[in-house]
């Protein structure tokens, strides 16, 4: 067998043996120990496009991505097909935190995608329609996922209020990876991936509050999250918009039907008096007028926003015990 251009050979048992320890290492977080082995497994098969890929991989677990990109790049030359592979998913995750735009359009075409403009244009791609998808912040530790809009295959604008306990704003870029850990479904039978969150690629300077509540209704509730979109911010009723899920729930199969209803879900892990639907609800009570809500707005509107929400109607609707948490 040949080695070299489209030949293939198995590899030696020290590769395998030196990837298998460093895939092991990686999950314990040990990076550079990992780094040492894949480097010496590149070392015994420099041919293998595997050797490169699982370097690559490294390098983006690490978030180096200038190392990312140049083992992507050799892991991509050494490929024996020529569309769909998931190395060039990694050159386009790196070329995109690195914001090298024509590699990044290059990446997504060879990997089978559609990408609008011509493959060496300098600006990022647009335009791609990949539509609505959730992400996960901070997946290693206190993780939340949010909803937003995908700006291409590796970046995600974050379009629900995050908790502040994640340190994400609305209106955030994500950078996020390739494959989705879990799905959410809709009532109407759609189904939505949820990715994993790298790292921060555009922060917001649009801070997020809490404030407390007093909606008679849903529809005064409706009417605040309206008037704060027609604004051009957001605000979002987090008692029930969040869900306190466990890790084995959150990266499944999950119903995206948040609110009060008279459904339990019996995945929601809320407790009475904690936010999550099944926290806010009281016996023989749908509604419970007093709701957390976030509100993502400039300090110089925010109040504003709220006290135009009562004035419309005072009777229905207060609000108090405003903070910035975020």
């Amino acid at each position: 067998m040949r080695i070299f251009g489209k030949g293939r050979h198995r590899p030696s048992a020290s590769w395998r043996q030196a990837t298998d320890r460093a895939f092991t290492l990686i999950g314990d977080g040990r990076y550079e120990d990992a780094g040492e082995l894949l480097t010496r497994a590149a070392d015994l098969e420099p041919w293998l496009s595997e050797s490169w890929f699982n370097l690559a991989l490294l390098h983006k677990f690490r978030h180096d991505w200038e190392q990312a990109r140049a083992a992507g790049l050799r892991a991509v030359a050494l490929l024996d097909r020529e569309t769909g592979a998931p190395d060039w998913w990694n050159v386009g995750i790196a070329a995109t935190a690195l914001q090298d735009w024509p590699l990044a359009r290059r990446a997504w075409q060879a990997y089978g995608l559609k990408v609008p403009g011509g493959s060496a244009a300098a600006a990022e791609p647009v335009g791609m329609e990949l539509g609505s998808a959730a992400v996960r912040l901070s997946p290693e530790g206190e993780a939340e996922v949010v909803w937003g809009r995908r700006l291409d295959p590796a970046r995600l604008e974050v379009l629900s209020i995050p908790l502040p306990s994640s340190g994400r704003r609305w209106g955030e870029v994500v950078l996020h990876d390739g494959v989705p850990h879990g799905e959410r479904t809709t009532s109407t039978g759609h189904s939505y991936p949820v990715f994993d969150e790298i790292e921060l690629w555009a922060p917001s300077p649009v801070p997020t509050w809490v404030v407390l509540l007093e909606a008679a209704t849903e529809a005064d509730r409706d009417a605040l999250e309206q008037l704060a979109a027609d604004a051009g911010f957001a605000a979002e009723d987090w008692s029930s918009s969040v869900r306190l899920l466990c890790r084995m729930c959150s990266e499944s199969r999950m119903p995206s039907d948040e609110g009060d209803g008279v459904h339990l879900d019996p995945h929601d892990h809320s407790e009475p008096g904690h936010p999550g639907p099944l926290g806010h609800r009281t016996d023989g009570q749908l509604w419970v007028p007093e709701r957390e809500c976030g509100v993502a707005a400039p300090a110089s509107l925010v109040r504003g926003l709220l006290d135009g929400w009562v004035a419309d109607s005072p009777d229905s609707r207060d609000w108090r015990d405003l903070e910035e948490v975020c």
